[in-house]
C-alpha cells in the first residue's frame, strides 16, 4: 500500500517498513477532495450503469460499516464510522528479506490517534503493549504521515469508478467495465508512479463491482496488469455490514495506554 540483540541496522530496516506502511497505504484515502459522488442527485428516470454504480458508493448516510481490501503490497481490514469521523484500520505485510513480519493497527477518531504494533519473525525485535497506544501528534516528526479521517470512501471506490470509460450491468447488481487509472484522481489510488509505469494499459484496466440488495457497494476489484518487474495483482475494496457494524468509541481503561518513547522512535525513524 500503499516503516535488542537486534542491531541498529535491523531496527532501521524495521522502522523503514513501518514508515512504508504509514506513507504508502494507498488504499487509505488520499484521492483528493471527497466530493461524495454517491450523494450527488441524479436526473432522469433511469440512471446510467455508471451513475447507478456511483450512487452505491458510501456517502456517510449508511451508518458504521466494515472495510477490507488489498493492493500490491498490503492487506487491510477495519471499520468506518462516519458519525464519529472515525475508522479502525488493521494492516499486515508479508515477511521482508530478513523474515520480519509487521502487523499494525490504527485508530482515528476525529483528530485523535492510537496505534498498535507487533513485530515477529526473529529474536530481539521491540515489543509493544497489546493495547491501543495513544499518540501525541506534537511528538511526531511528520504528523501528516499518520492516517487521517478524510471521508467514508476509504477504499477510493468513487474516484476509480468516476474514471471508468465503460460500465455495463451484466446482471442485477453486478457490473463490469474498464477504468482509466491514468486519470489524475484515480492514479492517486495506486502507489506513486504505478499508473505511469502501466503506459497505455493504464487506460483500459478491467474491473468488476457488486452492489448488494441494499443498493450499497459491496465490492470493487481492478485487475492491475504487470508492468516491468511489477507483477499483476488485484486491487480490491470490500464494504459490508452497513448500519449494523458496532460504532467506534474512544478506548478506555485497560484497553489503552500512552505510547512509550520507543513508539515515537519507531514512527519518527
Amino acid at each position: 500500500m500503499t516503516q535488542a540483540t537486534g542491531s541498529a541496522g535491523t531496527i532501521r530496516r524495521m522502522v523503514g517498513t513501518v514508515a512504508a506502511v504509514l506513507a504508502a497505504t494507498t488504499l487509505l484515502g488520499g484521492c483528493g477532495p471527497k466530493n461524495d459522488p454517491a450523494a450527488a442527485p441524479r436526473t432522469g428516470p433511469t440512471p446510467s450503469p455508471k451513475d447507478a454504480l456511483l450512487d452505491a458508493v458510501p456517502d456517510g448516510t449508511e451508518g458504521a460499516f466494515r472495510f477490507s481490501g488489498k493492493d500490491s503490497s498490503s492487506t487491510l481490514s477495519g471499520r468506518i464510522d462516519p458519525e464519529a469521523k472515525a475508522f479502525e484500520l488493521n494492516t499486515s505485510m508479508p515477511p521482508d528479506s530478513d523474515g520480519i513480519v509487521v502487523k499494525m493497527s490504527f485508530l482515528v477518531i476525529d483528530d485523535q490517534n492510537w496505534v498498535k504494533a507487533k513485530f515477529s519473525g526473529r529474536p530481539g525485535l521491540p515489543k509493544f503493549p497489546d493495547k491501543w497506544m495513544s499518540l501525541d501528534r506534537t511528538k511526531l516528526a511528520d504528523s501528516e504521515a499518520m492516517p487521517t479521517y478524510d471521508g467514508v470512501d476509504q477504499g477510493n471506490a468513487g474516484p476509480l469508478i468516476q474514471a471508468a470509460t465503460s460500465v455495463e450491468e451484466q446482471s442485477p447488481g453486478r457490473y463490469v467495465g474498464f477504468i482509466d487509472v491514468s486519470d489524475a484522481e484515480a492514479a492517486k489510488a495506486l502507489e506513486d508512479g504505478e499508473a505511469a509505469a502501466l503506459g497505455e494499459a493504464a487506460k483500459q484496466v478491467p474491473f468488476t463491482a457488486v452492489v448488494g440488495a441494499d443498493k450499497h457497494l459491496a465490492s470493487l476489484t481492478l485487475k492491475i496488469p504487470a508492468a516491468g518487474k511489477a507483477k499483476a495483482y488485484d486491487y480490491v475494496v470490500n464494504y459490508a455490514d452497513y448500519g449494523t457494524t458496532p460504532k467506534i468509541t474512544v478506548p478506555t481503561g485497560a484497553a489503552v495506554t500512552k505510547a512509550p518513547a520507543m513508539a515515537y522512535e519507531m514512527l519518527n525513524g
